[in-house]
């Protein structure tokens, strides 16, 4: 599920997601949700959850921040880079779990090459979900996920760039195939 208050990201990802019916698109706030199992985080590095959509998630499950970092210290010695996903308990058994998600090593514009880390970071969030999956526990398995927009607050990215980013590691996660040589790779691949 993509959530978002952004009716301009909103559409762009209807267009965008349109191929891909097990998605939905939801314009609003992901505290008005109310069934989901893992909320993104669209983060930075260090797990400061201070402004933003992040602000929003340490006031609806308190807390969060203190573990979001200390499975941050734990799993990446203190600096979770971009292109990573990890699964932090919430704390809240309606929605169990949290996908910090860094989409920018520090709140900063996401322009030129670094609008790839859109990319980066849903591919990971979506890698991290399937991977918390197979671990067999079919009671703490994750059925629903609410993303909101990656990159398009903090990081400005264009609302129609950030769809077409987020769709494209969508797709290719849910279909994944091997790349035998370099040739084989579109533009949007490089």
């Amino acid at each position: 599920m993509l959530v978002d208050p952004q009716s301009r990201l909103c559409e762009a990802w209807r267009k965008e997601f349109a191929e891909y019916p097990a998605v939905t698109v939801v314009q609003g706030y992901f505290e008005d949700l109310e069934n989901f199992d893992c909320l993104v985080s669209p983060a930075n590095s260090f797990g400061i959850m201070d402004g933003g959509v992040d602000l929003a998630i340490s006031r609806f499950f308190p807390g969060i921040q203190d573990r979001v970092q200390e499975l941050i210290l734990q799993k990446f010695y203190g600096y979770q880079p971009v292109g990573t996903s990890l699964m932090a308990p919430t704390g809240d058994p309606r929605h169990p779990w949290l996908a910090h998600t860094p989409t920018m090593r520090i709140p900063m514009p996401l322009s030129g090459p670094l609008t790839r880390q859109v990319y980066e970071s849903m591919w990971a969030m979506l890698c991290a979900v399937a991977a918390h999956n197979r671990q067999g526990d079919s009671a703490a398995e994750i059925h629903v996920v609410a993303c909101p927009g990656l990159g398009t607050a903090t990081g400005g990215v264009d609302p129609t760039v950030a769809a077409r980013l987020m769709a494209t590691a969508y797709g290719r996660h849910i279909e994944p195939k091997i790349v035998s040589a370099w040739r084989l790779l579109g533009q949007q691949d490089l």
